[in-house]
């Protein structure tokens, strides 16, 4: 399966944020998506995501030669500041989810059974979820998104704001479900995105460019991406 990005633009009055991007993304590996603080990567989620509509482009899922409309049922995304109905229980939450999930969800597990998947303790399982840190309420975010499988997954900044544990948690998980889905995690910090990712995409004046890893000890791919940063950030 690929994921196809043509000619997708967007501008907030004068500033044009994408310039005609075109990329082509495959499953089973982790992109990073690299770019200042402002270089648009949120933006471009929120118009793969139909949340803000983009001025001009497409983009299209591909499988086995054959092209198809992104549905809302093939994207997940998890947002970098977690958004979850703090008045229910993690549990009621999770229940919820899997009720109005039902038809769609493959081999269903027991709840208890993904709490442990994602090492949420028992006596946490029943707080309110506005009791939850950042940390935990950032796990149930990624939780319904891993329940749900979807087709692309879009990751924007999740794993900025945790502890080194939950940090480390998360990269391990994220790697064991990359297979079968294109997974796109955006970051500004590039020594995060050289540990998890399998491939780096830049996001530099409003465009996107793979950048190759394969000369990672010489120094020189940091260098070319710092550069390109550094030139971002005074443009």
């Amino acid at each position: 399966m690929k994921f196809l990005i043509e000619h997708l633009s967007k501008a907030f009055d004068t500033k044009q944020v994408l310039r005609e991007i075109n990329f082509t993304f495959e499953s089973g590996k982790i992109y990073g998506l690299l770019g200042r603080n402002g270089a648009g990567k949120t933006t471009l989620f929120n118009c793969l995501n139909r949340d803000l509509k983009a001025d001009g482009g497409s983009f299209w899922l591909e499988e086995n030669g054959q092209r198809r409309e992104v549905g809302p049922e093939d994207i997940g995304y998890v947002l970098s500041t977690p958004t979850v109905p703090e008045f229910l229980t993690g549990r009621e939450f999770l229940k919820f989810f899997l009720d109005i999930n039902e038809g769609s969800i493959s081999d269903p597990k027991p709840i208890d059974e993904y709490f442990e998947m994602m090492s949420i303790a028992p006596e946490d399982r029943d707080k309110l979820l506005k009791d939850y840190s950042h940390g935990m309420k950032n796990k149930m975010q990624m939780l319904i998104n891993i329940i749900a499988q979807p087709n692309l997954l879009l990751l924007d900044e999740p794993l900025t704001s945790l502890d080194v544990v939950v940090a480390e948690e998360m990269k391990q998980l994220l790697r064991s479900l990359k297979a079968g889905r294109v997974t796109i995690f955006s970051t500004h910090i590039l020594d995060l995105a050289l540990d998890l990712c399998d491939e780096i995409v830049l996001l530099n004046h409003g465009e996107l460019e793979a950048v190759d890893k394969s000369n990672l000890d010489s120094g020189e791919f940091k260098d070319k991406i710092i550069a390109a940063l550094r030139e971002e950030g005074h443009e």
